[in-house]
């Protein structure tokens, strides 16, 4: 695992009447504070990568669909540095992973369907000043192979 990454498989509540699935609780040991939720969607073999934050921290789960989040610790000082994690998350495996800063990740709808991805990332988006840094998912500063799909849109 990646120095400072953190994974908490999620619990899957369903019936006759449906089904319901904590993401994130505030006394959960991974919650650090609020700042904002927003939900992003990826269609069939789309990848959406790569981007790193320098201070947020990230808290990834699909609520719809399977993904595959791909991490690539980038950080000077980390004794996992260079090194790629992979986890595969969605319907089938519920699972909240958290992203600290100065991580690259991304990740590929695996699935057939459109894939829900939550994040509640611990920061605000500042529209003037976004903390957002981009590389494309073909990158060769990342050792990674998405096995992109030429004719879609990717990144």
């Amino acid at each position: 695992m990646l120095e400072g990454v953190v994974t908490r498989k999620l619990k899957l509540i369903s019936d006759e009447r449906g089904w319901l699935l904590e993401i994130f609780r505030s006394d959960w040991e991974i919650f650090e504070k609020f700042a904002q939720a927003y939900v992003t969607t990826a269609y069939p073999q789309v990848v959406k990568a790569w981007h790193m934050h320098k201070k947020q921290t990230d808290n990834i789960a699909c609520i719809r669909g399977m993904v595959k989040l791909v991490l690539c610790d980038d950080r000077k000082n980390s004794v996992t540095k260079g090194h790629i994690e992979e986890f595969v998350i969605g319907e089938k495996q519920p699972m909240l992973v958290k992203v600290p800063p100065q991580i690259w990740h991304g990740f590929k709808n695996i699935g057939e369907n459109l894939a829900l991805v939550i994040n509640i990332p611990n920061n605000l988006y500042n529209y003037k000043k976004p903390d957002e840094h981009r590389l494309p998912p073909n990158t060769e500063k990342i050792d990674y192979d998405w096995k992109l799909a030429p004719w879609l849109k990717h990144g």
